[in-house]
């Protein structure tokens, strides 16, 4: 049974609100859902709530980069109908790089061992 559910309204500084919904987007879950989970982290002492197996990476990037960024995941998502999230996207561009990556060691693996056999014949 879900917990019953309270609003909590407070006004903040603009500067910290766009901070707040820029880390709140890029974790792909709503408002609520997020600053539930950082008033839990703080009460409970800072305790992260990781999923068995994941781990978190997190960097800067440069405003104009964010900027054209946060305009391609709008324009995508109106594209296909389906908000495409920052994790998403970074998600998938991390797969395809590594999978281009390991195409390439595997046929140069194999070339390698077709050179060593034309070599012995």
């Amino acid at each position: 049974m879900a917990e019953n559910q309270k609003n909590l309204c407070a006004m903040i500084p603009e500067e910290l609100h766009s901070r707040v919904r820029a880390a709140q987007e890029q974790a792909g879950v709503t408002l609520s859902a997020y600053i539930t989970g950082l008033l839990t982290d703080y009460y409970e002492g800072g305790k992260e709530k990781m999923e068995k197996g994941m781990r978190t990476m997190a960097f800067q990037m440069p405003e104009e980069l964010f900027q054209r960024l946060k305009g391609y995941l709008e324009r995508e998502s109106t594209r296909t109908g389906k908000k495409l999230t920052q994790k998403e996207f970074v998600l998938g561009l991390i797969r395809q790089t590594l999978d281009e990556a390991e195409r390439r060691e595997a046929d140069a693996g194999e070339r390698e061992e077709a050179d060593g056999h034309a070599d012995m014949g």
